[in-house]
């Protein structure tokens, strides 16, 4: 832990609190814990995506455990200051959910993925992509399975996001049962609560499972803030189209508390969206993410040995708008897609000469930023005989 923080739940690395709360609720642990996990009556020759449950049922399951985690923990705080960060592991792989979850949505009503027709016309789009059809095996995904992610049918991949969908609803109601506590213990018009993730998940999207790449399916994730004040009663329920990003989290926060952000750090409060309703005139019109691909842990083969980059070389860079995306490779071709002509991101027009102005402009636009947000450790300093001198 980072100082100043301390544990009231940790998971990772091994799960050891979580499965010694689950043994206390009197549950036999199979020898191998992860078992836990694998659907309820399918046999190994059964292989991934399933309608059927976890054999774990949803009173001993990991999302009921951080909530009873959280909630003893605002019971020891009672009304004193106090800010917790509520981490659930789900959804997640395994994908496999608790009874009532399971069945909760059915196959037909769930979106089918977006995806060329094969995955051999998918590859074709970017060595990257390749690779990654061609490594990202479905049993980190689901406990009792075998094969390549890419060769998943539309069903299967139906169903699996049928589950995910199960799982998200398990988090809605656990979530719902701390909202109840914040109500019934008073702090509902005190407390400020954020909601938002650390990654998405492509889901079949592009034949690819994880949160890799450059599509919007793995970094696109929700942000949801209540603010308990008055100022805020007029935007509730309203949806921002602006683009924000996860570092605006912590200054948001802080300009919550009253506290300044320090110099630094990347990110703007969002308490003018919040509390006023609009965006700042001088608020960004791109958003930005970077991957860094070497060494992912998703079968034998690496990255940087299959495309015969550096390991200092696997890195890649993004700048989008509403109209347009540029994905930039250290060494690799960059990409470009129209996103008004070609939403789902199918074909780049990056070596278009037609389209070159449009490659330049994204191109700039990504290197003023990262001009901007460079190496900021002493920004807003001068160097003097007396040492730093904060500049205004």
């Amino acid at each position: 832990m980072r100082r100043g923080w301390r544990p009231v739940g940790a998971f990772e690395p091994r799960m050891e609190g979580y499965f010694a709360w689950v043994a206390s609720q009197g549950y036999k642990l199979p020898e191998n814990r992860a078992d836990i996990w694998l659907p309820e009556g399918v046999t190994e020759e059964e292989l991934g995506a399933t309608r059927k449950p976890s054999r774990i049922p949803a009173h001993l399951s990991d999302t009921r455990w951080f909530t009873e985690r959280a909630l003893t923990y605002m019971l020891g705080a009672a009304k004193r200051p106090w800010f917790l960060h509520l981490g659930y592991y789900r959804p997640h792989p395994p994908f496999a959910a608790p009874a009532p979850y399971h069945d909760m949505y059915a196959i037909d009503d769930v979106p089918a993925p977006v995806r060329a027709s094969t995955p051999e016309e998918e590859a074709r789009q970017h060595p990257l992509l390749k690779f990654f059809l061609d490594s990202i095996e479905k049993k980190r995904f689901f406990e009792n399975s075998r094969g390549l992610a890419s060769t998943m049918g539309e069903a299967e991949v139906r169903q699996m996001r049928a589950t995910y969908y199960g799982l998200l609803s398990e988090c809605d109601a656990e979530i719902g049962r701390v909202l109840q506590h914040l109500k019934d213990s008073g702090q509902w018009d005190d407390t400020l609560i954020v909601l938002t993730s650390d990654h998405g998940e492509q889901l079949g999207d592009h034949y690819i499972l994880g949160k890799v790449g450059y599509f919007d399916e793995s970094f696109h994730i929700p942000l949801i803030i209540r603010d308990p004040d008055a100022s805020a009663k007029a935007t509730r329920g309203t949806v921002v189209d602006s683009f924000t990003e996860s570092i605006d989290v912590m200054p948001t926060i802080l300009d919550w508390l009253g506290l300044e952000t320090p110099r630094t750090v990347d990110g703007r409060s969002l308490l003018p969206f919040v509390r006023e309703g609009a965006a700042p005139p001088d608020w960004r019109r791109h958003v930005h993410y970077e991957y860094d691909y070497r060494n992912i842990l998703m079968g034998a083969a690496r990255p940087e040995d299959v495309l015969g980059v550096g390991m200092d070389e696997a890195s890649l860079a993004v700048v989008e708008d509403e109209a347009g995306k540029y994905v930039h490779f250290t060494t690799l071709p960059s990409l470009y897609f129209d996103l008004a002509k070609d939403p789902g991101q199918f074909t780049s027009l990056a070596a278009d000469p037609s389209r070159a102005s449009d490659v330049l402009r994204y191109a700039q636009a990504m290197l003023s930023w990262r001009l901007r947000f460079a190496e900021r450790t002493l920004t807003g300093y001068q160097a003097s005989p007396e040492g730093l001198i904060k500049r205004a």
